[in-house]
Parts: structure tokens; sequence; C-alpha cells
């Protein structure tokens, strides 16, 4: 019944983390008007800025401190450890949520592309590009395990969590991150630039950075050479930045749910 139970809350906290990530590619594209993040404003500047200053820390301190290994060594001593994984996916969905749906705009234009031109058409095209690098990259690194299914399935059918490898596929043989990149992307290309989506697509880039740059740390402790050798031919956010050789035998990437 127990292993049922973790089952169950790893697919709900599943299902808020995806429903968070479609709500936010929503309200950045204005996909939906009444969902975007480009409103009118509604309290002062310096409110506004103050406001999602907080919400854009709260969720990058949360990605950060839960993905470290000491947090998860605390977790386990508490709590199952084949929900650790998906407790960071259900907390990242909740401060996600947070972060889209109270993020105050600011007003300004930047620049508004003309509906219907080609330019319109180029914008949204790499804007929806970037979106799907990004859940395809999820399925390269195995998304269940990703998303903390693979932990509590696998605890379920009494079989024991097997540590991934770690193998450079598509996406992977030209940038060393490419789910941030497909993120980033999805970030900036937009149409209809104001100053509210600017200082979101800077947030979201800012903690991106940070949060590569102790990710890179954990990769390195934990493949050392192999992850070295790697991180000296690709680059981290932007493919075709850095020149490289071609690599042999690297690790596995991940796998998929068994």
């Amino acid at each position: 019944m127990k292993k049922i139970l973790m089952f169950t809350y790893s697919i709900v906290a599943y299902l808020i983390a995806f429903a968070s990530i479609l709500f936010w590619i929503a309200s950045v594209g204005n996909l939906i008007p009444e969902m975007g993040i480009d409103q009118e404003p509604q309290v002062s500047l310096v409110w506004a800025l103050l406001n999602n200053l907080l919400l854009i820390s709260l969720f990058g301190v949360q990605h950060s401190v839960m993905a470290r290994k000491w947090f998860k060594d605390l977790f386990a001593q508490y709590f199952p450890r084949p929900i650790e994984r998906s407790t960071f996916v259900l907390a990242s969905g909740l401060l996600l949520f947070n972060l889209v749906y109270n993020w105050q705009p600011i007003g300004g234009q930047l620049w508004l592309v003309e509906t219907g031109s080609v330019l319109y058409y180029v914008l949204y095209g790499l804007f929806f590009a970037g979106w799907a690098i990004l859940f395809i990259s999820s399925f390269l690194i195995n998304h269940f395990d990703l998303f903390g299914l693979r932990q509590t399935f696998l605890e379920l059918m009494n079989k024991p969590y097997t540590q991934l490898k770690f193998r450079i596929t598509l996406f992977y043989k030209y940038v060393r991150h490419p789910l941030y990149f497909g993120m980033l992307l999805g970030m900036w290309a937009t149409p209809n630039m104001t100053a509210t989506h600017l200082v979101f697509a800077i947030a979201i880039t800012t903690y991106v950075i940070i949060g590569t740059l102790f990710e890179e740390k954990d990769l390195m402790a934990e493949f050392g050479d192999t992850y070295k050798d790697y991180k000296s031919k690709k680059p981290m956010l932007i493919p075709f930045t850095k020149w490289s050789r071609k690599t042999k035998g690297l690790p596995a990437l991940k796998q998929e749910l068994k």
C-alpha cells in the first residue's frame, strides 16, 4: 500500500509540474491573451520589480537547494528516498505556477512585430522550436526519471533503483544543456517584447546560468574526467559556439523508464 501511495504521489507531482510548464509556455507566448504576462501594470514599478525579484528568488533557491546531494541525503533521513525527486518536481511545479501567475507587469514596449508578417511567423516558429527542444531533451535524458516517476515505479515493482548511465545523443552532441537552451530560446523568441517580458527573460536566463554552473559541479563530481572531456568539447548553452572534436566512449545521458 505504501508503494502504491508513493507512485500515486509521483503521478500527482508530475501532473502538477507538467501543467505548470504548459501554463508558463501559454503565458510567455501570449497564446491565451487572458493568461499572458504582457498585461497592463497594476502596481507601482518599484513594487512590481521587488515582487518579481522575490518570485524568481524563491524559484531559484528552491531549485538550487533541493538539487544538491546534501539536501537529498537529508531528505532521505526523514522520508522515503524514492519520492525525493517527485517532491522536488512538485515544489518546482507549484513555485513555477506561482512565479508566472503572480508576475507583475511593468509596461513598456521594446518591439512589436506586425501580425502575419514573415518575421512574426519566424519568431513564433523559434518559440515553439525552443519548447519542443526542451521536451525532446527531457526524453533524451529520461523524461520519467527527470520527473520522478521512474524512481517510484521501480519501487512499486520491487526493483532497486539503478543509476542512469550517460551517453551523448542528438542535441547533446552539440550543446551540454539543450534542455536549458530550448527554454531560453522559447523565452527570447517573441514577436511582442515588452519590458515585462524582457525582465522575465533576463531573470530566467540569470537563473539558468547560475543553476547550470551548480549542476556542472555535480556532474563533474559524479562522472569525473569523462564529463570534463565532454565539457571541454561542447558549449554549455549555445550550440556551435565552441570548436569540438568527435567524442568517443562518453557515458550516457539517461535511459528510459524500465
